[in-house]
């Protein structure tokens, strides 16, 4: 009786369309979740807000909930963007087709047929309006979409078409479609997170490195024979061959010389050691 209680006092009821909708946490969990792992409460109440605030069906695949990491996805179809340009009275359809290579040209064919010799590159769309001058343009890399899975196996152009179209239409209306986001785009999307994450952690690493307080040899006060002192703190003039080689790296790998050769050592490029240049090359070399 007490589950039953909280199921209705958690419920949600909104309007889509001309039919009324109610969904609550246990509803969610059990057939509009897809995946392996369950959602947690946060999320599907997430989803929840989501469906209500922008007048979603998820009882006609509108919305739905992908769980199978750590994290759960909210997936809104195609025909939601479709059905929401479709009730905006500035509406005036659209024209969308896929990009492709041939015989050494870029050509955007309308549609999703191709020449058996064209290299399919991306998708395009054209979203007009009544209220503007101009057609709202979307164009999208394949490479960016394509991750050799499920329906993007065989049927290639047809989901890089789509994939403008739901870019096209947001970019459009956003009011009605922003924060709303395909499958594809949530692909999309986390492996921008992920390559971003990868990134953080290359970059933490080094630091970390940095951090470390390893001893520095010792160099005792010596005239080399082109007649050029280093002194007992190992200070090397700043035209050595490590040094330049350091500064070359560091430059195509947009390196901070100066602002990491102070974290790490407490003292200017100009003032390191061979020591510290062969550590700093190594590290810089690892980016």
């Amino acid at each position: 009786m007490e589950n039953e209680l909280e199921t209705v006092k958690n419920e949600i009821i909104y309007q889509s369309g001309n039919e009324e909708i109610r969904i609550n946490p246990a509803i969610v969990k059990k057939f509009l979740v897809r995946g392996s792992k369950q959602a947690t409460d946060a999320e599907v109440f997430l989803f929840m807000q989501l469906c209500k605030f922008k007048k979603l069906n998820p009882f006609l695949n509108e919305a739905y909930l992908v769980k199978f990491g750590a994290d759960a996805q909210l997936i809104v179809g195609k025909e939601a963007f479709m059905k929401r340009a479709e009730n905006n009275v500035n509406y005036e359809g659209f024209e969308a087709g896929i990009i492709v290579e041939r015989n050494g040209e870029i050509v955007e064919l309308e549609g999703s047929f191709k020449l058996k010799n064209d290299i399919l590159l991306g998708g395009w769309c054209d979203v007009n309006r009544s209220d503007r001058i101009k057609p709202f343009k979307a164009k999208v890399t394949l490479t960016e979409y394509d991750k050799k899975q499920s329906t993007w196996k065989t049927l290639t152009s047809t989901m890089i078409r789509k994939t403008a179209i739901v870019q096209a239409l947001r970019e459009a209306f956003p009011q009605e479609l922003g924060g709303m986001y395909t499958k594809e785009d949530n692909q999309f999307l986390n492996q921008k997170e992920a390559e971003k994450v990868v990134n953080n952690n290359k970059k933490s690493a080094l630091e970390k490195a940095f951090e470390i307080k390893e001893p520095v040899e010792k160099i005792e006060e010596t005239v080399d024979e082109d007649g050029v002192i280093i002194d007992g703190d190992g200070v090397i003039i700043e035209d050595t061959e490590k040094m330049k080689e350091l500064k070359e790296i560091c430059a195509v790998k947009e390196f901070n010389l100066e602002e990491k050769s102070q974290e790490r050592f407490k003292k200017t490029y100009k003032e390191l050691n061979e020591t510290e240049i062969e550590f700093l090359i190594e590290k810089v070399c690892e980016l």
